[in-house]
């Protein structure tokens, strides 16, 4: 049994090791890449901050989910989402990059329309049923304290 037990839990281990070093991999890759971007390149970001009505995390989840199949489709950069896991109230962070190319995001409307997503007053008021609260912002980011410092004018 301890045999299993050790055999199991090294498996485990192994892959978790992979699956940590993988997405600490990529997360250095985007960092060096804002890194040895220009100070007049630093990127923009919209945020938003959910918190769900009761009960409606699957279906408001359902809704991004759509809008990514679309940008794929047309091209588009996706926006990064987190969801909560322990702590504040919030549920859900959706940051989205701004200044994405208008063509591309007309060709992701123009496919979710074709779906019968709703647009306008009809999406607003289908999306806050889903929500208790949201809030938004726009950032400079995703950037590193250095591409950040190296944009100052003054030094």
């Amino acid at each position: 049994m301890k045999t299993i037990l050790k055999k199991s839990l090294s498996i485990k281990s192994t892959a978790i090791k992979s699956i940590v070093l993988t997405a600490t991999l990529m997360s250095l890759s985007a960092a060096l890449a804002y890194a040895a971007a220009t100070p007049d390149e630093l990127p923009e970001s919209a945020v938003e901050i959910f918190r769900m009505a009761p009960g409606q995390q699957e279906a408001f989840l359902k809704e991004p989910a759509r809008t990514e199949a679309a940008m794929t489709t047309a091209g588009l950069t996706q926006s990064q989402l987190f969801i909560h896991e322990d702590g504040a109230s919030w549920d859900f962070v959706l940051v989205k990059p701004i200044g994405q190319d208008k063509a591309k995001w007309k060709i992701a409307n123009d496919i979710l329309h074709k779906q019968g997503e709703p647009t306008g007053p009809d999406y607003f008021f289908m999306i806050r049923k889903m929500i208790a609260e949201h809030t938004d912002t726009t950032a400079i980011g995703p950037t590193t304290a250095t591409a950040y410092l190296a944009s100052r004018k003054t030094q």
